[in-house]
């Protein structure tokens, strides 16, 4: 990121808002809304989005977002976020806000996804960056890493 930011002077990421369904999955679900709620709630409803994947929606559409069912599941499944500078080390902090941890087994799977392991800031906990933060990214690191080994069958 930061060398694209540096070669470019901007930068892209792309994030899918339910990665655990494929797109025309997102838009079956958007057909079956009811027109008479508003997009807001239709999508809170459908599609369980929270105010701030909604919000995401709204941000970077300068028309609001897209009415017809496809066009929006391919936003949906592709939110373009523009970056155009990073922070300097100064301000880096860990911030809650990261998958919770009752949703997590004792090997940090996903309890709703298995096979899907979690580990460091995508965690929700606050942090000041420096060495607790660092150890606890390892030590997650090293746990999800355990049990993604058992979990396909290479370790015991």
């Amino acid at each position: 990121m930061r060398g694209a930011i540096e070669r470019d002077e901007a930068a892209t990421i792309h994030i899918d808002l339910r990665p655990d369904m494929s797109a025309p999955q997102v838009e079956q679900r958007l057909e079956r809304r009811d027109p008479k709620q508003s997009l807001a709630n239709a999508l809170r409803k459908t599609l369980h989005l929270t105010k701030l994947e909604m919000a995401l929606l709204r941000e970077f559409q300068p028309d609001g977002p897209p009415r017809e069912s496809a066009a929006l599941a391919a936003l949906i499944k592709d939110v373009a976020v523009p970056v155009c500078g990073v922070a300097g080390l100064d301000r880096a902090i860990s911030t809650a806000g990261g998958v919770r941890l009752d949703q997590l087994d004792e090997t940090l799977m996903l309890k709703s996804l298995p096979g899907l392991f979690f580990a460091g800031e995508m965690l929700d906990f606050d942090a000041p960056t420096g060495g607790y933060l660092l150890q606890a990214a390892f030590a997650t690191g090293f746990a999800a890493g355990r049990g993604a080994a058992r979990f396909v069958g290479l370790a015991a």
